[in-house]
């Protein structure tokens, strides 16, 4: 279980651009990861939409924005280029980051259990260290909630 304080789990995944990501490739900034479980859903869509819509206020804070699901890299650029969502996003098809970042959960929906990415952002400051976590998150607002930490 990853708390604050703790050194963020590296990762190396392929982007929406299909080239490799690497966290330690943006050390001297922090980063906003946030995992979400599918493109182009009415939740990831709102969620995305806000970082999209706040991005130059991240950018001034010498922050970037990552955003991770299970999806492939074909259906990422289909849900960025759709919503014009000006970072990046990392393809996890084997759970290997998921798992490390603690967000694959079981879930429940209309009574039926099944496994899932359960909505969560962590911040992770310029050294690479975790900041902030927030679990189970609730899009409404999370954007204005992640800014004030910052």
């Amino acid at each position: 279980m990853l708390k604050t304080g703790d050194k963020a789990p590296d990762f190396s995944l392929i982007s929406d651009k299909g080239e490799k990501v690497s966290l330690k490739d943006f050390r001297g900034k922090k980063v906003i990861l946030y995992f979400y479980p599918k493109d182009d859903t009415s939740g990831c869509t709102k969620e995305a939409c806000s970082f999209r819509d706040n991005i130059r206020i991240f950018e001034k804070k010498n922050a970037v924005i990552i955003g991770v699901s299970k999806d492939n890299t074909a259906s990422h650029q289909k849900f960025k280029k759709k919503y014009d969502l000006p970072f990046t996003l990392l393809s996890d098809e084997n759970l290997d980051m998921i798992k490390s970042y603690d967000v694959w959960k079981e879930k429940s929906m209309y009574g039926k259990k099944y496994m899932g990415i359960e909505r969560t952002t962590y911040i992770i400051d310029d050294k690479g260290k975790i900041q902030e976590i927030f679990n189970k998150v609730k899009v409404d607002g999370h954007t204005e909630e992640i800014l004030g930490k910052l």
